[in-house]
């Protein structure tokens, strides 16, 4: 199967990117399944049910949020009415909607996707991802109930994304962090077959800190100060995540690729996008 993964879109630019580009992407490179962060796409703070209507018409199987899942109110409500979208299984015990579901890939194939966050260095405190992970993953075993699995880790610290992946290693296709902007450059297989990227970085643009326009944040950085509120960079986006090969019987994964389309980064993928 192949799967490509996208790290959290960020606002209009980041909207914009997945509106004109995923179409290509799935076409170009014959994608089975994709898995998009939806975490900052609505003015850089969660997701709004538009937002995540054009995500899914764009060609998105599912959606992932974070810790911002429900920043846009209509979240609240709409994330009941659409199974494609999964919030982190450890978010809060009475949270709406889901925190893992299982999805159609092309021909029949299954695909668990779930997503947990982290706890080290976040802002508020969550239940152990790791205890969440473990019930999820002997409940739909790869190469057996699903053909493949993605565990998406939105957290902080990078060694806490690791030890996801490696805790993870041989259960589970993919292991993708998401959430602080900034593809890492570790893209392997784990020695049990695990695809891992400790983080996918932002579909957004990358003239910017971490997705907002430099003013701001630099102006804070520098004086100490803040004079108005953060906002999304607007340039061109880069597309940034990951994509992987997985074999059906074993759900393990044969090929791993970053994937950067776009905007300022250098361009990486499986082939180039036509």
């Amino acid at each position: 199967m192949k799967i490509l993964f996208l790290g959290d879109v960020m606002g209009r630019a980041g909207r914009r990117a997945i509106d004109e580009t995923l179409p290509r992407m799935r076409a170009a490179w014959k994608l089975d399944f994709i898995v998009v962060n939806g975490e900052n796409a609505s003015h850089g703070n969660g997701l709004t049910g538009d937002h995540a209507k054009a995500f899914l018409q764009a060609g998105a199987d599912v959606i992932t949020l974070g810790d911002h899942a429900f920043d846009q109110r209509d979240m609240l409500q709409y994330i009941d009415s659409e199974p494609r979208i999964i919030r982190p299984l450890n978010f809060a015990k009475d949270a709406p909607g889901r925190g893992h579901g299982v999805f159609l890939a092309t021909n029949g194939r299954k695909v668990l996707v779930t997503q947990v966050l982290g706890q080290v260095f976040m802002k508020r405190p969550f239940e152990d991802p790791f205890s969440h992970v473990e019930a999820v993953l002997k409940k739909y075993p790869a190469g057996g109930m699903v053909q493949a699995s993605l565990v998406d880790v939105h957290c902080e610290a990078t060694s806490e994304k690791m030890a996801m992946g490696h805790f993870c290693d041989g259960r589970a296709s993919v292991v993708v962090g998401t959430h602080t902007h900034v593809p890492t450059g570790d893209a392997q297989i784990l020695n049990k077959g695990t695809a891992y990227l400790s983080d996918a970085g932002m579909t957004g643009d990358y003239d910017s800190v971490i997705g907002m326009d430099k003013a701001e944040p630099m102006r804070r950085f520098i004086t100490g100060m803040a004079k108005g509120r953060f906002t999304p960079a607007d340039g061109e986006a880069t597309l940034s995540g990951l994509y992987v090969e997985t074999d059906d019987r074993t759900g393990r994964a044969t090929r791993v690729v970053p994937v950067r389309q776009g905007g300022r980064l250098a361009p990486s993928g499986p082939a180039p996008l036509e």
